[in-house]
């Protein structure tokens, strides 16, 4: 969902705070915070505050099993970024600060400790990294690409711990690692220049260390190690590593430690309990018995003593051991920090004084769990349903523990821990929990239904017409901890058929695919918690398959449908394939031909196809296996390749239609630990909720009787495929559903509600969800959460008065979308953290991280642009106005009505990378905050932006060109430091094909008339990029580039822009090639304006050039299909532009305008019609006449002479007469006179045409013959006030008769005249 699209996730938590049973550490100085990694795969951000406090700020989403370790992946302070591993191989690295997924990986191995290396010299650094695998693998720490290994060759193993000591000599840095069977190996980190292979150890010797479970190296005195096992720990000397104290654990099992100061060490054990040590002397390299114990038996050796023992905080049961980390000099106000944190989501912090002989005791500082955070906020975190789920006599509402969004009709349906089924709107409920208003306070808001037919819990639910729209769209299935399954209804309310098929608590539903037999494909799969799994049949209503032989629980299920096999994966790895149409078990394998019957399964899916394209294979293997259901596919594949070979010029048609949108709003349920109830995500949509909102719009502009409909039209729009609507057969289906809907509005749409005595009271048959507008009711909800309240009371108050939104309850916990659906969320009471309650006040949403900041300001003022060009743009009836001051407000204005140290400004890269979005309203809002932000940072802070991108852009980036004087040369270079996308690798190749010294002007070039290839395709986003960039910025790229090939690559692009922009069907997202024509005619129409005389010329230069071509009889099929003779439509359209916005400039070359728009109008039609009806821009001009019966027209130029076209003959003939700029031309109403004005030398001609009838009917191909027969003196004409616009209508030529003429001057004078 994430990919190229906005869209903005928001989070409903409930009363109950998510498990988080913490499995690793980590501090992190700027901040400062800590992030700590939890079994179920989660990570966990915590703000410390002055006191210090703690506060949970965010949950981070992106693993898919336990965090196993965390480390640093930046060597500056101010770049929170950081690495994460899971079991399962993934590694992700996070900017922590805007909790966005950078990049990620997935290896095959699983690291158990990573620690970061910077590079010396540079700013980059690798990560190396040990666990269940006999090397170091050093990876880079921006890319997480392997880049070599620190092998072992003598006694390879699994490395258990792992420290870098830094190196006084130039050779580099050593890594001491500790493998599981105790031997200590050595690797010296040398120059990675041409390194790329495999580096072998430089020592290997055994110390006996089994179990280690960490190595750490003193600080401040490099000369001793400290290496702590299960059993024991030990000092070692860093010169030999041999041993020089060691204390055993007895009873307890050491888990982790660290030095303190040369002389302290502070270990601990699994039990959460902490014992600092004092060093005896020989363990003291300044004093004068240091290694005086070396080679004596370890009974032998002087013990450390006990000065300190720090208890764990809270003795409540774990159902694992807590975590501990010792973190020294990275925060001032607590130089020695000691973490822990547990399995019930506790963190607790104590500060370790530096003089501890000088304290008895080591106090604990702060302690703070998720569910005491959450307990202390007021009002508590919201549910989903919280308001439908309150029981008088308990404190907590029922939990939600399933739920599924059924999007075609915006309604949420929800399982709970009694039973029971709530199908709710999904944006009423929302706005119940999220916004203050009347309804809230409305006692069982919104209208609902509840189902009521299990005993226990709900654990799954399951829309299957949402999987595959060949299941009714009324059935849902729910399964329960009573074991049954039942096929409901939703819309009736009607319990179809329960299926008790299971002994245990039914764990998951599943559709099967397209591919299974006609029998198969309407059953749904269940699988239990007693390791058994059923095929329910929804048409015959029964179980068609129990397959219930499984050992172990069931941890995959796959599909075979070309051979009608269902095959089971259990947890010990074993597999069980089972017959579909018999239901018998075919066999049960282990070991490697599992994983190859699972794998086989997976490569299946996609290549469905190719199987059929196979039948004697597919028959000889239904023989072999005697699957009776697979001959029957054998038989049937000939016909469905007949079948699909008639329909393929069908489906190819239906092709080119136009999609519709995805969904604007979809909730999705999470859960941190299967024990937990849901958390809810509404992920919103931004350019689908706008396509939305124009697709209604323009729906009720074609047909405004369509409102009427309680079914919206958007539901149709909504369904996530064109397939449901394009088959015959399921359009007479969705009608029939449509109209059981109606039937079923006033009986069953309102749930009747129980009161407490038992009674049954029915709602008001007002209210009814589907007739609600999804989605309006979708951009109310969104829109009020994102406003920036409090800022402006004015703008607040207009807000809630005349458009409608409402003011949340409290701080709106949102959350951001990231590379490879990794996902953010703020806790609730995010905005009480370190930097104190005035940052919400101050900052709100705007205060969390750049990230945030940039996508809300999008989708805020993207989505006021979308409703202040609607017709019925108001969430209140009979309100209207308002949106550009809420656009206004948040794209300009909110920088200084926010406090400069807590606002975080968007980030330039986010909006770089949407200068070009594929959704026109995101992309205009994309672009204008790009300039205001720009704008904002003044000359300083785009010089040091545009230094800080310059490692990462192109190398033929004109570098004369100042960075504050064009700021719109800013979204060129979209390859930012975390460059996503093939657009930027587009510009990443792209200079390897130019000279390195080329200006951009010649860049941009290139760019725009650059063939299409596969790495530059005729339509991508960079070529678009280019294509704005030129009409923006032309006065600055004219001296560097070719005017005219770039004029005629735009009117390439613009040959056939009516027919691309005039398919758009309105509300939907245009096509890449209709995409690249809007750029290129909005280009067009800049340069035109920007440069009227370069834009003028040059046309008329091309002009002059391909009809000098087309004398050429061999050139005239090259000429007929060029881009100016393709593209005659869109030139005369910017010259209309020209002439309505610079009429003084086009008089200027108004001749040269003339020869363009000979060549672009049909001279047919010219005659036919005249050019009063073909082009009336340019008969504003009183320099223009044209007269009808000779097809002639006359042109008035600047210089003083006169242009005379012929239409006929397409000739032109120049006469000169005057000594100024003509004023002012006009024929006479018989043709034989032409009467020309200047009022630069104050003359009055009249020029005499040919008399001959064969002439003066145009049957001469010569020109015509043209002798001045009269000439009058006229007073010269002023301009009643100063001005261009004034000077191009001082007076006009008017013919009352054959021979009289009117001179009437601007003012009303007249002088008359008579040949």
């Amino acid at each position: 969902m994430a990919g190229s699209s906005l869209v903005l996730p928001m989070v409903l938590w409930g009363h109950q705070a998510p498990s988080h049973c913490i499995s690793c550490l980590l501090l992190l100085p700027p901040g400062p915070s800590v992030l700590s990694g939890c079994q179920d795969g989660q990570l966990c951000l915590w703000d410390l505050a002055p006191g210090p406090q703690i506060q949970p700020r965010a949950l981070l989403f992106g693993h898919s099993s336990s965090i196993t370790c965390l480390a640093k992946a930046s060597a500056s302070q101010d770049l929170q970024y950081v690495v994460s591993a899971s079991e399962s191989g993934e590694m992700c690295l996070w900017d922590v600060d805007d909790g966005r997924c950078i990049e990620f990986t997935k290896l095959a191995c699983t690291h158990t400790g990573i620690q970061f290396y910077p590079i010396p010299g540079g700013s980059q650094g690798r990560l190396l990294c040990h666990g269940h695998y006999p090397e170091i693998l050093v990876l880079d720490a921006a890319s997480l690409e392997v880049l070599y290994s620190l092998v072992s060759k003598i006694a390879p193993d699994w490395i258990s711990a792992m420290t870098i000591l830094p190196s006084q000599r130039t050779q580099g840095d050593t890594v001491v690692a500790v493998s599981v069977t105790g031997i200590l190996k050595v690797w010296i980190m040398g120059s990675e220049e041409g390194r790329m292979q495999d580096a072998g150890e430089e020592e290997s010797k055994p110390i006996h260390c089994q179990q280690c479970r960490s190595i750490s190296l003193c600080p401040s005195a490099p000369h001793s190690l400290l290496v702590v096992c299960s059993q024991y720990w030990r000092v070692l000397d860093a010169g030999d590593y041999s041993v020089l104290c060691s204390v055993s654990s007895g009873k307890q099992v050491w888990s982790g430690g660290e030095f303190l100061d040369p002389d302290t060490v502070i270990v601990w054990n699994e039990d959460g309990n902490c014992f600092i040590y004092k060093l005896p002397a020989s363990c003291l390299p300044a004093s004068a018995s240091f290694r005086i114990d070396v080679g004596k038996a370890m009974e032998n050796l002087i013990p450390p003593t006990l000065i300190h023992v720090v208890q764990r905080a809270e003795h409540e049961l774990l159902i694992c051991p807590p975590v501990t980390g010792f973190f020294s000099g990275l925060l001032e106000s607590h130089p020695n920090l000691l973490i822990q944190g547990n399995s019930s989501g506790r963190l607790s912090l104590w500060s370790i004084p530096e003089n501890l002989d000088q304290h008895e005791g080591i106090p604990l500082v702060a302690s703070l769990s998720l569910q005491e955070a959450f307990d202390s906020l007021s009002p508590h975190p919201a549910g989903i349903i919280d308001q439908l789920s309150c029981i008088p006599a308990f404190p907590d509402p029922l939990r939600v523990t399933s739920s599924v969004y059924i999007p075609i009709h915006g309604s949420l349906v929800c399982g709970r821990e009694d039973g029971s089924i709530v199908i709710v709107p999904a944006t009423q409920t929302a706005m119940v929990q999220l916004l203050q208003g009347e309804h809230a306070l409305r006692r069982g808001w919104p209208p609902h239904r509840t189902l009521r037919a299990h005993r226990h819990r709900i654990t799954c639910l399951l829309y299957p017409h949402q999987v595959s729209q060949r299941f009714h769209p009324s059935f849902l299935l729910s399964g329960s901890r009573d074991s049954s399954v039942i096929l409901w209804d939703w819309i009736s309310g009607e319990r179809k058929q329960q299926f008790r098929v299971h002994g245990g608590e039914v764990r998951q539903l599943l559709v099967p695919p397209e591919t299974c037999s006609p029998r198969v494909q309407q059953c749904i799969c269940s699988v239990a918690s007693d390791h058994s799994v059923a095929l329910l049949s929804l048409r015959e209503r029964k179980c068609i398959l129990l397959a219930s032989r499984h050992l172990f629980p069931v941890q995959a299920i796959k599909w075979r449908p070309a051979d009608d096999f269902l095959v089971v994966g259990c947890e010990d790895g074993s597999v069980y394939v089972w017959q579909m149409d018999t239901g018998a078990l075919d066999r049960c394998v282990m070991g490697l031909t599992a994983v190859e019957i699972l794998n086989a399964c997976d490569e299946a899916v996609p290549a469905s196809m190719d199987a059929l394209s196979h039948p004697a294979v597919n028959l000889k293997q239904a023989m072999t296996r005697r699957s009776l259901a697979a001959l029957k596919n054998v038989a049937h594949q000939k016909l469905q390749t007949l079948a699909t070979n008639l329909l393929a010029p069908e489906a190819a048609d239906k092709s080119h239609l136009p999609k519709s949108p995805p969904n604007s709003l979809s909730i999705q349920s999470l859960k941190a630990n299967s024990s937990d109830p849901d958390i809810h995500v509404l992920f919103f949509d931004v350019e689908a909720l706008i396509l939305q909102l124009l697709s209604d719009e323009a729906s009720r502009s074609r047909n405004p009787s369509s409102s009427q409909d309680p079914i919206p039209k958007a539901s149709g729009i909504l369904d996530k495929g064109p397939s449901f609507l394009a088959a015959n057969r399921a359009a007479v289906l969705f009608q029939q559903v449509k109209e059981s809907i109606k039937e079923n509005l006033k009986e069953h749409l309102l749930d009747e509600d129980e009161d407490e005595d038992g009674s049954v009271r029915s709602r008001d048959p007002k209210s009814k969800p589907l007739e609600s507008h999804i989605p309006m009711d979708t951009a109310r909800l969104f829109l009020s959460c994102l406003h920036a309240w409090g800022l402006d009371p004015n703008l607040d108050r207009l807000c809630l008065e005349r458009l409608g939104m409402l003011r949340p309850h409290c701080a709106v916990s949102f959350g951001l979308l990231s590379r490879g659906a990794h996902m953010s969320l703020m806790l609730p009471g995010y905005a009480r953290n370190s930097i104190g309650n005035t940052a919400w006040k101050t900052s709100g949403t705007y205060g969390i991280s750049r990230a945030v900041t940039t996508q809300h300001l999008l989708s805020i003022i993207s989505l006021a642009n979308t409703l202040m060009g609607m017709s019925e743009a108001t969430f209140l009836m009979g309100q209207r106005g308002g949106w550009s001051q809420l656009a206004a407000l948040h794209c300009v204005m909110l920088p200084d009505l926010l406090d400069p140290i807590t606002f975080r400004p968007p980030l330039l890269e986010m909006l770089a990378r949407r200068w070009q979005d594929r959704c026109l309203e995101v992309r205009e809002a994309a672009q204008a905050l790009l300039l205001a932000e720009l704008r904002r940072m003044e000359q300083d802070g785009r010089k040091e932006t545009i230094d800080a991108w310059a490692p990462y852009l192109p190398q033929y980036m004109d570098t004369v060109i100042s960075p504050g004087v064009t700021p719109e040369s800013i979204p060129m270079g979209s390859t930012s430091p975390d460059p996503i996308g093939s657009e930027a690798r587009i510009q990443e190749e792209e200079q390897e094909l130019v000279d390195d010294d080329i200006p951009a002007g010649k860049a941009l070039t290139f760019l725009l008339l650059q063939p299409p290839s596969a790495r530059l395709p005729a339509h991508s986003t960079i070529r678009r990029t280019a294509i704005d960039l030129i009409g923006r910025g032309f006065t600055v790229w004219e001296p560097h580039m070719d005017v005219s090939a770039v004029l005629l690559g735009l009117l390439e692009l613009c040959a056939e822009a009516d027919r691309h922009l005039g398919s758009i069907v309105p509300g939907l997202p245009l096509s890449p090639a209709a995409d690249s024509a809007r750029s290129a005619r909005h280009a067009l129409a800049l340069i035109a304006t920007a440069r009227p005389p370069a834009f003028i010329t040059t046309i008329a230069k091309e002009v002059h050039r391909h009809t000098a071509l087309a004398a050429n009889a061999q050139s005239q099929q090259s000429i007929h299909t060029s881009s100016l003779a393709r593209a005659k439509g869109e030139i005369l359209r910017v010259l209309e532009i020209l002439i309505e916005k610079m009429p003084t400039d086009v008089v200027e070359l108004l001749v040269e305008v003339m020869d363009i728009i000979m060549y672009c109008l049909e001279g047919s039609l010219v005659k036919k019609k005249g050019l009063q009806e073909c082009f009336p821009a340019i008969c504003r001009f009183y320099m223009v006449s044209y007269y009808e019966r000779s097809h002639r027209i006359a042109v008035g130029a600047r210089h003083g002479s006169v242009a005379l076209y012929d239409i006929r003959t397409g000739k032109c003939q120049t006469i000169h007469g005057h000594k100024g700029p003509i004023t002012a031309v006009a024929f006479a109403p018989d043709g034989r006179y032409l009467a020309t004005y200047s009022n630069t030398d104050s003359h009055l001609c009249f020029w005499q045409m040919n008399t001959s009838l064969l002439g003066s009917i145009g049957m001469l191909n010569s020109a015509p013959q043209l002798r001045c027969v009269k000439t009058f003196q006229v007073p010269p004409v002023h301009p009643g006030s100063p001005g261009s616009q004034n000077s191009l209508r001082l007076a006009r030529l008017i013919w009352t008769s054959n021979r009289n003429v009117i001179l009437m001057a601007h003012d009303g004078k007249e002088h008359r005249f008579m040949v």
